[in-house]
């Protein structure tokens, strides 16, 4: 062979690989086991209510929640994450933390129907709190009190753990929560009760229609002293870092697609369990755009999920969790 036909046959090829090839040397898979189905259950209903701005989303009643958790259970979803409405707000969130609360009740009402599914809780103090803010409020400065917050906020998460809940998500932001909801876990015996934090949440405008489905948009102010500045990446990992120092066993990067050099950074420098919530607005714009025919809903979404996957998202937060894992059949 001449050195012009050698230099010929050693360049790398871009090869026309048949589908079954092609999924033969697929670099990145996505597995039914790496969806987590958001669920919203409210004490104020008497039957499920569509979330306007979220199409295909809804409030459910108690009963409801274990019909659809049971549901999403046979069609091979893993694992969901439960975020109640009560009836009654208050400045104390006292409805957080309450042994019957919406979503202690659920708790124990899933476990027992479907006691092989993973259930997850999100711990925040927002739905609860008649301000709409994820802490105690100092109305008269407009300032949340972030040392003042953290007893509820652990509170709330052994409520959860005592309902039975596998998993506690931590969303609030504030400084410190992940320690003392980990000192507060084992004080009562809960060792074993995974912390999932919600490490990097940047305050965001996609958080829009979830608002509308949690019912806790802030009465005033917004979320900007708690929640990280889209500007920041080096303040994630520091976010990150102090997380796993606190004893987070689980990491999660919220918004998803604007944030995915984030997910990229943190599974690097951590090779920690690393989730990512494919939030509300993502939702709902793919949704629109399907509705209207612009997009093709199925390969946008499975697109989606392959570019978290490729960032480095052991785990997906996603609406769309029982459509992929029934179009991965």
């Amino acid at each position: 062979m001449n050195t012009a036909t050698f230099a010929q046959h050693s360049r790398p090829r871009r090869l026309r690989y048949s589908p079954a090839i092609r999924d033969l040397v697929r670099e990145t898979t996505i597995n039914a086991k790496d969806f987590i189905l958001p669920l919203f259950v409210s004490e104020k209903i008497k039957e499920k209510v569509p979330i306007e701005s979220m199409p295909g989303v809804f409030q459910f009643t108690l009963e409801e929640v274990v019909e659809q958790a049971a549901a999403a259970a046979a069609d091979g979803v893993r694992s969901i994450l439960l975020f109640g409405i009560p009836a009654n707000k208050d400045e104390k969130a006292e409805q957080a933390y309450a042994e019957n609360g919406i979503v202690q009740r659920a708790v124990r009402a899933i476990k027992k129907e479907v006691p092989q599914l993973v259930v997850i809780t999100d711990v925040c103090l927002c739905e609860y709190m008649s301000h709409g803010h994820c802490g105690i409020a100092d109305r008269e400065r407009g300032h949340i009190l972030n040392d003042e917050s953290l007893e509820l906020l652990a509170m709330t998460a052994v409520s959860h753990a005592a309902a039975g809940a596998d998993i506690v998500a931590p969303s609030d932001m504030m400084d410190g929560r992940v320690r003392a909801i980990r000192m507060e876990l084992d004080g009562a015996g809960f060792e074993n009760t995974i912390i999932m934090s919600y490490a990097a949440k940047f305050c965001s405008s996609f958080y829009g229609p979830f608002r509308d489905a949690a019912e806790s948009a802030p009465a005033f102010g917004d979320r900007r002293t708690y929640q990280m500045d889209y500007a920041n990446a080096a303040e994630a990992l520091r976010e990150v870092a102090l997380d796993i120092e606190e004893s987070a066993d689980i990491v999660m990067v919220k918004p998803g697609l604007p944030y995915l050099d984030i997910l990229w950074r943190v599974k690097e420098a951590f090779e920690l369990p690393t989730a990512v919530y494919n939030v509300s607005g993502e939702y709902s714009m793919v949704k629109a755009a399907a509705q209207n025919g612009w997009i093709n809903e199925r390969e946008t979404v499975m697109e989606t999920m392959m570019a978290f996957k490729r960032a480095g998202a052991d785990l997906i937060v996603t609406y769309w969790a029982r459509d992929v894992v029934n179009w991965l059949k």
